[in-house]
Order: C-alpha cells, then sequence, then structure tokens
C-alpha cells in the first residue's frame, strides 16, 4: 500500500470515529502506526470472538429479526431482511399459498366410453399417488381412504415436476396429472371442471384417458386483505405462478385480488418468469410451498417458504419460512423490514 494510500485510509477511520463518537480525533489517536495496530486488534478479535460479529450487525435489523421471529416468521440472516426491504415485486404460488393447500376431491367423472366406474377410477388414481408429496396427490389417496377403499400396492413410481405422477399398478399402468395439451375425450369435462373454478386432473389407464377428478381448495381466509397489502408495500402488482390450468387460476385470482395471473407454468417456467421480472429492474420476492417452486425460490432476490405446508426442498432453497403458513404475518414483516432498513441506513 503506497504512502498516499495509508493516508487516506487513516482519514476515513478517523473522520469515521468523529462522527460516531461525535469528537475530534487528533493525530495522536490514530496515526498511521496505531491504524495498523488497531487493525490487527479488530481481526483477531473478529476471529477470536463470536460477539464481534453479532455486534457488526446493526441493531435495528437484530431487533427486526427477533420482533418476525415473534410473529413466526424466520429471516435467515440481516442481509436477507435487507434484501425483503428492498423487494419491488412479489410472486405468488397458488396451491398451499393463496390457498389452504388442503384440497378436497369434490367430483370423480369417468368419461362416459370408460372402460371403469368411478369407484375403480379413484382408487387407481389414489394407489398411484401414495408415494406421492404434492397436496393433490394427497388429497386423492385421503378421499380413497376415506370412502373404504383398499389401495393395490404400486412400483415403478415417478413424479414429473408440474405434470403429475406415473406408476404401476397391479397389471395396468397409471398416470394422474395435468390435462394433456391435445383436446382427447376428457376435455369436455376438464372444461367444465375448470369453469367451476376446480382443479381437474386427468387419470390415464395404459395410455387411455379413462376419467377426470376434480378438486377444490378453499383459498386462505386473510389472503385478499394479504394481497392488497403488498400492491401498497412494493407499489407493483402482485404476480400468481402456478401450475394449474388457466380457468381455476383466473376463478381463484379473481378472489384473491390477484390481476397479474401466469397459469400452466412448469417450474422451468416459474424461473423464467422471475427472471424476466428481474430483466424489467424489479427486486423479485417469490412466495411458495412445494417441490415445483423450489427452483424459483432460489432464483428470487427473497425466497420466501410456507413453513407448515411446505415441502423440505422448498424449505431448504428459502431465505425466509412463514411458520405458521400466515400470510398476514408475511406482510407485517414486510413492513417491519422496510422501517428497519430505513433506521439502518441512518446509524451507518
Amino acid at each position: 500500500m503506497s504512502v498516499r494510500s495509508r493516508r487516506r485510509r487513516v482519514a476515513g477511520v478517523r473522520q469515521r470515529l468523529a462522527q460516531v463518537a461525535d469528537v475530534r480525533v487528533g493525530e495522536l489517536v490514530v496515526d498511521e502506526r496505531s491504524f495498523a495496530a488497531l487493525l490487527r486488534a479488530m481481526t483477531f478479535m473478529i476471529v477470536a470472538s463470536p460477539c464481534a460479529i453479532v455486534l457488526s450487525t446493526m441493531p435495528p435489523l437484530l431487533s427486526a429479526i427477533a420482533t418476525a421471529g415473534r410473529h413466526g416468521v424466520l429471516v435467515r440472516s440481516a442481509v436477507v431482511l435487507e434484501q425483503l426491504g428492498g423487494a419491488s415485486a412479489v410472486a405468488l404460488d397458488k396451491t398451499g399459498t393463496v390457498t389452504d393447500g388442503v384440497p378436497a376431491v369434490v367430483a370423480v367423472r369417468p368419461d362416459p366410453g370408460a372402460r371403469v366406474g368411478a369407484d375403480e377410477l379413484l382408487a387407481l388414481a389414489a394407489a398411484a399417488e401414495v408415494p406421492s408429496e404434492h397436496p393433490i396427490g394427497r388429497a386423492v389417496v385421503a378421499a380413497a381412504v376415506d370412502a373404504g377403499m383398499d389401495l393395490t400396492p404400486v412400483t415403478d413410481f415417478r413424479a414429473a415436476a408440474g405434470s403429475g405422477v406415473r406408476a404401476t399398478g397391479g397389471q395396468v399402468d397409471v398416470s394422474v396429472g395435468a390435462p394433456p395439451v391435445r383436446p382427447d375425450a376428457t376435455s369436455g369435462l376438464v372444461a367444465e371442471e375448470q369453469g367451476r373454478g376446480c382443479t381437474a386432473v386427468v387419470v390415464t389407464v395404459d395410455g387411455r384417458s379413462e376419467g377426470v377428478l376434480a378438486l377444490a381448495d378453499p383459498l386462505r381466509p386473510e389472503a385478499p386483505a394479504a394481497v392488497d397489502a403488498l400492491r401498497r408495500l412494493t407499489g407493483s402488482e402482485p404476480v400468481l405462478l402456478t401450475g394449474d390450468d388457466g380457468g381455476g387460476a383466473h376463478a381463484l385470482a379473481a378472489q384473491a385480488g390477484i390481476r397479474d395471473i401466469r397459469a400452466g407454468l412448469l417450474p422451468q417456467d416459474k424461473v423464467a418468469a422471475v427472471a424476466a421480472l428481474q430483466r424489467q429492474r424489479y427486486r423479485v420476492a417469490v412466495v411458495g410451498d412445494g417441490v415445483n417452486d423450489a427452483p424459483a425460490l432460489a432464483t428470487a432476490d427473497v425466497g420466501i417458504a410456507m413453513g407448515g405446508i411446505g415441502s423440505a426442498l422448498a424449505l431448504r432453497s428459502a431465505d425466509v419460512v412463514v411458520v405458521r403458513d400466515d400470510l398476514s404475518a408475511l406482510v407485517t414483516v414486510m413492513a417491519l423490514s422496510r422501517q428497519a432498513r430505513v433506521w439502518s441506513s441512518r446509524t451507518r
């Protein structure tokens, strides 16, 4: 380091000390030799004492993290809290985030030309969904168990994120998932259920579509107020990112007050949507709960997971965890993070 650079650093330290202590620090207090000694001492303190690390975090941020914890929101670090305070756009998943995440089967509708009846259709779908962690899969299994059905053990289980599951049960190959892009025998049933605001999944047996299961997932009671508060906090329109069909997504978004809906998205499509917002100079916070949301949570400036219902992968990918699955608590912490960010900048 040159003499001129060292003198500039000494002058900077002297000025900062004067600002903090509100006193004039003379040449004898921090000269070049004293500066080098002070630098070595501070390095030793940081290495030797965790307290030094804690003290390096601004008190407003520490206080805000503690307050967030009392509201049931865990923030991983002060840096994350600052990033949350700077978020200018929020993207929300649908199932388990805007909704309760506890869907229920409300209709089992075999195709008029199906080879199986309603009970067998549900039993086959439930058997294939037993290993699944998705809320829709759990709902299908719960419906079959409540009906007292015996489920055939399956083999060769495969799950495709955003598409559905496939498994072999007995002598048949069963898949349960999103409606096909090309119209088939179940397209009319799918359209009817989507028109009612339900999520429709198609059950295929040995490569042939046999019927549709319709599921309903109630909106979280606090969702409309939370969406409005997020709009006012960020100054931008909250975005709904969902892998569900357009009909059901738009119906639920209307109840929640969300105007920007991106439906029928695979996990990589959610990542692309987040990246597109970032290219528009938004600092994006993504709120989600499932395996399908994990890539988007990792891509976002701040990833927020619903902790009660969230998958293990989503929780690991997130920077913030809403333990009580309460969107209003998230709004409170976002407002708090903005206040802490302001106070922190004043103390620097």
